[in-house]
């Protein structure tokens, strides 16, 4: 009978240097294999997001509705105004001014309050004099008074904003 060859018994140094230890090529496939359904997972969320985002914008009315607003006029008012020092030819202003609130609540919620608003108005700029209504910013820091002045007189009601229909110095 024939023999076989017989290998010899590999000894510590016969071992091929580039060799991996045995199990590392199976553990690195689950890696990226855990890795890869990662990612899936996290750009499935993602598109998910993103068609919830599209079809929670798609709900909604095309044409969105503006807030309705309401406009109370004061009647026109007539005021001299706090002469200069040293003197010199009385001052007057004739000023209209129309009340913008949110809605026509708040309006019949201040139409009672008018006497009190227009004492307030007066109150204020009598005690004005031309320098101080000179130029757009003095206009602007009487608008913002005024405000102050009417939201403090008709409160717990609110009022937007003040606008000039009519503003004379003379």
């Amino acid at each position: 009978m024939a023999r076989k060859p017989t290998k010899a018994p590999e000894t510590e140094g016969d071992e091929a240097p580039d060799a991996p230890p045995a199990g590392t090529g199976r553990r690195k496939k689950l890696i990226l294999a855990g890795l890869a359904a990662l990612l899936l997972a996290g750009g499935g969320a993602g598109g998910f997001m993103v068609w919830r985002g599209r079809a929670a914008h798609a709900e909604k009315p095309a044409v969105e509705t503006k807030p309705i607003v309401a406009f109370l006029d004061m009647r026109e008012m007539i005021m001299n105004l706090a002469s200069d020092p040293g003197g010199g030819q009385p001052r007057f202003i004739k000023l209209r001014v129309t009340l913008e609130m949110r809605d026509a609540k708040v309006a019949s919620e201040v139409q009672p309050l008018m006497p009190r608003v227009e004492d307030t108005f007066q109150v204020y700029i009598r005690e004005l004099r031309p320098p101080d209504l000179e130029g757009s910013m003095g206009t602007y820091r009487l608008r913002e008074e005024l405000l102050r002045r009417v939201n403090v007189a008709v409160y717990p009601a609110r009022v937007d904003a003040v606008l000039f229909k009519d503003f004379v110095i003379q």
